[in-house]
């Protein structure tokens, strides 16, 4: 039976559109499993205590509930993957999807044996690792950065195609869920699948309103998935303009969004070396006598600058850790730059990177902790306009290597 929703499928006009729904993974069984001999393959700097990690994702998930007002304001990725596989055909397809998206994995061993699991015990499979047969396959921890399974522009979604063999199986969890489960039956042919060939992850991705988007090429998005995203994107949307940001390929800034988010319209939290020092790696992505299969690139001095071209607006930059060329470093790594928009002016990030946080409250922002947003705030906060940082605890959150932005996937935001 169709699910019921009162949520368009795939909405997003910008990264600060007032939030209606997004897609989270709570740490569980498969954050376990990581250990010092696997850390390394499984891209893990250091093993979480899991207890403490799930406390923290639970105080996120309550913000979110809070302020958006709506029970089904967020979604869980195994939530999705149970149902989906409930639908007929979808565990075949999935088990499919390993096969021919990991043959290293020699899992077509086990076709049989995997295509007739039921719902629980695949998607036990799927995020831990373990099956009853001996089949070789690794746990997902990544699968908590949810921001890298798809990207949302607009009306329509991108499915990340992972630049790893540790994150491989997600890119199909994701797929499959867009393909089989019902809540998105009615915008399958919204969902852009790249080519084979390239890489793309969505903390690559960054929509700065309907007709404009930015897109790192980084550790984990090759030129050529920049390249195919501009051209879906130009071809299939109303995306007029497409900004690319050259980023070092590096594990400290793997993503866009670890050196650069929106906190409002005009307001950006960024990393100075990279977004404010270097110049000369931001390029406009131009169709040539508007044809979107035939680009060029465009070299622009600073990032700063292309926005402001593309937009007609001026911008505010924050400096994630403040002022100190140390500090900015430190909190980079344990993602200052990056925030995560609830609604214009309201956002969430680590308490532990508290110069970047005294820089937003040099811009007018008050500052909160999160049990006091949600003791004082509430469900009051998404239709105020009060400029508000709230400050989520991730001690152990932080040691995965991912922010707020990066362990939320929004399907849907307000219209502007």
């Amino acid at each position: 039976m169709p699910v019921e929703t009162t949520v368009a499928p795939f909405q997003i006009p910008s990264e600060t559109a007032p939030l209606r729904q997004v897609v989270v993974h709570t740490p569980g069984d498969e954050m376990a499993l990581v250990s010092p001999e696997n850390a390394e393959d499984l891209l893990f700097d250091d093993i979480l205590f899991v207890d403490e990690a799930r406390g923290e994702h639970a105080t996120l998930v309550r913000l979110f509930q809070a302020a958006v007002g709506r029970d089904d304001a967020v979604l869980q990725v195994t939530d999705l993957l149970r149902e989906t596989f409930g639908e007929d055909g979808a565990r075949a397809a999935f088990v499919d999807g390993l096969v021919e998206r990991m043959p290293y994995r020699n899992f077509e061993a086990y076709e049989g044996e995997l295509k007739g699991l039921d719902a629980d015990a695949l998607l036990h499979f799927a995020v831990t690792g373990q099956a009853p047969f001996p089949v070789t396959a690794l746990p997902t921890p990544n699968l908590m950065f949810t921001r890298d399974l798809s990207a949302v522009v607009g009306e329509h979604v991108l499915l990340s195609h992972a630049a790893t063999a540790a994150r491989a199986p997600e890119s199909v969890i994701m797929g499959t869920i867009y393909a089989h489960h019902p809540r998105f039956a009615d915008a399958r042919d919204r969902v852009i699948e790249l080519p084979e060939d390239v890489s793309f992850e969505g903390g690559d991705l960054l929509v700065v309103d309907e007709k404009v988007v930015l897109v790192g090429q980084s550790e984990r998005t090759s030129l050529g998935g920049v390249l195919a995203v501009a051209r879906e994107l130009l071809a299939r949307t109303a995306v007029e303009h497409v900004v690319m940001v050259n980023l070092p390929k590096a594990r400290y800034c793997m993503h866009l969004d670890t050196v650069f988010t929106f906190a409002d319209a005009d307001t950006c939290v960024v990393f100075p070396p990279i977004i404010e020092d270097a110049h000369d790696h931001t390029f406009i992505l131009e169709a040539i006598d508007g044809d979107p299969d035939d680009l060029r690139l465009r070299p622009c001095r600073t990032l700063r600058d292309a926005l402001e071209e593309v937009t007609g607006r001026a911008y505010t930059f924050v400096p994630c850790g403040g002022s100190d060329p140390v500090r900015q470093r430190r909190e980079q790594w344990t993602d200052g730059a990056n925030l995560f928009a609830i609604r214009p002016g309201l956002v969430v990030g680590y308490d532990r990177n508290r110069a970047t946080y005294d820089a937003l409250r040099a811009e007018g922002f008050h500052v909160v902790d999160a049990e006091s947003f949600l003791d004082y705030y509430g469900d009051t906060a998404a239709t105020s306009d009060a400029r508000i940082a709230v400050r989520l605890s991730g001690n152990e959150l932080s040691r995965g290597r991912g922010g707020p932005r990066c362990m939320t996937m929004p399907l849907s935001r307000e219209a502007g």
